[in-house]
């Protein structure tokens, strides 16, 4: 499962930066800009698969929650649609700490892509005509958690509206005959999200 593969990646990282002296420092994001290295895209990705070495609490519970969120989402949906949904909430959540946070926030942790978990389940539950009572609650628990010191409450919001609407797209699209209907809209949301990143980034260069 990819699921699996996801958690193991995650992992073998976390094993990377607490052996590596330095590995960490390659690895998260800040949002500064497009003129240094740490605000680059590829950054955006690398730190939602790396944690905060000194609080093992931090990787333990995004595992957790991407575990038990995965192994129910990802036979829902399949493994390539999985497999979106994850990265483009990493992405999200990315773009949550460049649109809300202070210059100069560096964030690590694969948080925005949980929230997007946590969204795309919400608004399966809801497509399904599901009890989706117990995951709005959840999602309050952890939003206001979220903005506990030390903890990057934007990535959260970011992940979970694209999570959100990214399965949005997929409950509205399930049917066979609309497929097409399906890439493209995701196609859609791609280059809108791509175009809030360079504004964004931007307006940060100018600075």
């Amino acid at each position: 499962p990819v699921t699996i593969t996801l958690i193991a990646i995650n992992v073998i990282v976390y094993l990377g930066q607490i052996l590596v002296p330095g590995f960490t420092n390659s690895l998260f994001y800040a949002n500064v800009g497009p003129n240094y290295e740490a605000g680059s895209i590829l950054r955006v990705f690398t730190a939602g698969f790396a944690h905060s070495e000194s609080q093992i609490t931090h990787i333990l519970f995004n595992m957790y929650s991407l575990f038990v969120l995965g192994t129910i989402i990802e036979p829902m949906i399949g493994k390539l649609r999985f497999v979106l949904l994850y990265v483009l909430s990493i992405f999200g959540g990315g773009l949550g700490v460049l649109y809300l946070a202070e210059i100069g926030t560096s964030v690590v942790g694969a948080s925005g892509a949980i929230f997007g978990l946590m969204g795309a389940y919400l608004v399966l539950l809801r497509a399904l005509k599901l009890d989706a009572s117990q995951m709005y609650v959840l999602i309050g628990i952890n939003l206001v958690i979220g903005f506990l010191p030390g903890i990057a409450w934007q990535a959260h919001v970011g992940g979970l509206i694209v999570g959100g609407a990214i399965a949005l797209i997929y409950a509205s699209t399930r049917r066979r005959e609309k497929q097409l209907q399906q890439t493209a809209l995701i196609v859609g949301l791609v280059v809108f999200l791509g175009a809030l990143w360079v504004l964004a980034n931007e307006n940060l260069a100018l600075m």
